[in-house]
């Protein structure tokens, strides 16, 4: 599937690509919503009113801000993070796949939407930094991932060669901006979220494990090729 002489960057995404999903999605559907009545006292029917002024915000670099939802919610998100941070963690062989990118040398980068107070939350918890050789987060550059501009100015701090760059990401319109860009290998993540079913994306590969993309690990041959049934 991957030609890896072709390739001298590795971008990767953080939330639902090396790391499971369900954190997220738990905390900002079920944990927040629910800590919000108890902190201030409301009624239970507000939960949905927090989920919904939550998702309109999807897309945007208030969506990824613990800054932003600590100032519009009056509440300290860090500290809410950390209720549940035992959820965080890895997605299955994710650590393998980082562990193989550390011995074959390509330039690994970390390009997430996650805020820094995010990342200073996760990264002591998962030890991503260990395996890579650089973090971006759209807040440093001031732009989402969704938007072209963050590609332009990742490239400007990273100077990688889209045609020569691999791209994970578990969002698909993250994968469309990226595409734009120019970045010639992109994969998806076929189950984000270990807790909901798997996924097909309709314009990009979804891997179910990243063992799939090493060497060595290539779909076995049919069985009429293995017993010379079929030539070419």
């Amino acid at each position: 599937m991957i030609d890896w002489r072709a390739i001298d960057t590795v971008l990767l995404d953080m939330d639902g690509t090396l790391l499971d999903l369900h954190f997220d999605s738990h905390f900002w559907l079920e944990h927040l919503p629910r800590r919000y009545v108890e902190l201030h006292q409301l009624d239970e029917a507000t939960q949905e009113a927090v989920r919904s002024r939550v998702l309109h915000e999807q897309g945007t670099l208030n969506w990824y801000s613990l800054a932003y939802w600590s100032r519009e919610l009056d509440l300290d998100i860090v500290a809410l993070k950390r209720e549940i941070q035992h959820l965080i963690g890895l997605r299955g062989d994710a650590l393998d796949f980082l562990k193989w990118l550390k011995q074959a040398h390509p330039r690994v980068v970390l390009a997430t939407n996650a805020d820094r107070e995010s990342l200073e939350l996760k990264l002591p918890l998962t030890g991503l930094e260990e395996y890579v050789d650089a973090i971006v987060s759209s807040a440093d550059l001031g732009v989402p991932k969704e938007d072209q501009e963050f590609w332009f100015a990742l490239q400007e701090v990273e100077d990688f060669d889209p045609a020569r760059t691999l791209f994970i990401d578990d969002n698909p319109r993250v994968l469309e901006s990226a595409r734009e860009f120019g970045i010639r290998y992109l994969l998806g993540i076929q189950q984000p979220d270990s807790t909901k079913p798997e996924r097909e994306l309709e314009e990009f590969i979804a891997l179910q494990r990243f063992a799939a993309i090493l060497p060595g690990n290539e779909p076995p041959l049919a069985p009429e090729a293995e017993e010379g049934g079929v030539h070419g």
